[in-house]
């Protein structure tokens, strides 16, 4: 692993708020994102405690001098991604020094207070891929969906798969989700499918990783090399409509079921601020067959997963106009990830696909082996049949309008500072009038 200094638990930085070991940002994290300051244009800057730093203000004041920073004064990270881990590094490493206690507080250096900013997408995000990786919900969805005998398909054992998702309804979190509309049908309930707004509206709690150096069309990344063309690592949330998606998945795949949006949380975990939190890869199922040959790198066995301890949230409209906060919904933990970041990175080259800098790429839900460790309604409900009681007396088999989820990502080891990821969240609203298809 590439430890270094900047992953010395004892540093402080001199913005003070990220030294109380609650914030998901000290200095030992300094993750990316794009911002507008109040009155200003998007930039990009650092989360910092509950401050940002601007980076633009930075490269403008000559604080920054390596060779990341011309690329920081446009609006995406597309171009710092490009460059892949070693200049993102040497970025890293400046802002450390600009930030670090010991060098004292400096006048020069432009935060702004994340309360009075507003977030944005940080890459372009051209492509956006799910992978279906979280072993346990494929089986526990093929159970509920076919019965207690369901096996998983044959190819899960030999290959990460995926689906190609709808980039252009990627959105940062905080935003609106509007219930979709279309053509859908719930199993054995309905003889035949309706047109109308969706009645399971699901969330899918997942991990995304962000493509650096780009590869060219019909040359496939090795899986040795895989690891260095991921350069940061995101929360998000597959929003589904399952009634919809259930009608349409037979026989091809995901469309109008997954479009409607995906959420991400807007800050960016470099992999080099994750490095202290590497995992082996998951173990085998029994039965399953040995890992193919391109998919098998010795140090990505080793290390390729990662260590972060998954929670999320819902706040109703009820609970808000009570004035009480969001409740606990659910824990999980990236470990249940079958196959590695590196794994699917190396899948989707495999036939020559291009990857382009700032593109997007989900794990797929993230559920555990218990009733403890779900990560969708679909589970937690058993598609709606078991109802999910809240705190406050409400039930849910699903999202109703005015439901927000929220995901926590927290990362913790001994020896290490704990860092997070911030909040991906998204609130569900009522869907188009009828009148208006």
């Amino acid at each position: 692993m590439a430890i270094d200094h900047t992953h010395d638990a004892s540093k402080r930085s001199w913005v003070t708020s990220a030294n109380d070991g609650l914030t998901d940002f000290p200095i030992q994290n300094l993750p990316l994102g794009v911002f507008s300051p109040k009155g200003g244009d998007p930039r990009c800057g650092v989360a910092i405690g509950d401050q940002i730093l601007d980076l633009r203000e930075a490269v403008h004041s000559g604080l920054l001098s390596s060779p990341a920073a011309e690329t920081l004064v446009g609006d995406t990270l597309d171009k710092l991604f490009a460059l892949g881990r070693t200049a993102m590094r040497s970025l890293r490493h400046e802002v450390f020094a600009l930030l670090d206690a010991e060098r004292g507080k400096r006048d020069d250096v432009v935060l702004h207070p994340m309360t009075a900013c507003a977030m944005h997408l940080p890459t372009s995000v051209k492509n956006y891929t799910d992978f279906f990786v979280g072993v346990h919900h494929a089986i526990r969805c093929g159970q509920i969906i076919n019965g207690d005998d369901y096996e998983l398909s044959q190819n899960y054992g030999y290959m990460p798969i995926a689906y190609n998702g709808r980039p252009s309804t990627v959105c940062v979190s905080g935003t609106d989700i509007r219930r979709p509309v279309g053509l859908r049908k719930r199993l054995s309930q309905d003889a035949l499918p309706s047109f109308g707004p969706c009645q399971w509206m699901d969330f899918e709690l997942e991990m995304g990783f962000f493509v650096g150096p780009e590869n060219a069309m019909g040359e496939p990344v090795p899986i040795a090399e895989a690891g260095d063309h991921i350069v940061g690592f995101c929360l998000l949330n597959d929003w589904s409509a399952r009634d919809i998606q259930m009608f349409e998945m037979t026989p091809l795949g995901a469309f109008n079921g997954k479009s409607s949006g995906t959420s991400i949380s807007a800050w960016v975990i470099t992999a080099d601020a994750m490095e202290p939190f590497r995992l082996p890869s998951m173990d085998r199922l029994p039965g399953s067959p040995e890992i193919p040959r391109y998919l098998l790198d010795a140090a990505d066995q080793a290390a390729g997963g990662i260590d972060v301890a998954l929670t999320a949230t819902i706040s109703t409209q009820k609970m808000r106009s009570a004035g009480e906060g969001p409740v606990p919904l659910l824990r999980t933990h990236s470990r249940y990830c079958y196959w590695t970041f590196a794994q699917m990175l190396t899948q989707h080259t495999i036939t020559g696909c291009s990857l382009l800098a700032g593109d997007l790429v989900g794990t797929g839900t993230i559920s555990g082996p218990t009733r403890e460790d779900l990560a969708s309604f679909f589970e937690l409900s058993f598609i709606g049949k078991e109802l999910v009681e809240l705190s406050n007396g409400e039930e849910r088999g699903f999202i109703e309008d005015g439901d927000e989820i929220a995901f926590q990502g927290r990362c913790e080891r001994e020896g290490f500072a704990s860092i997070g990821f911030g909040t991906c969240s998204g609130r569900v609203t009522p869907a188009l009038p009828l009148e208006q298809f």
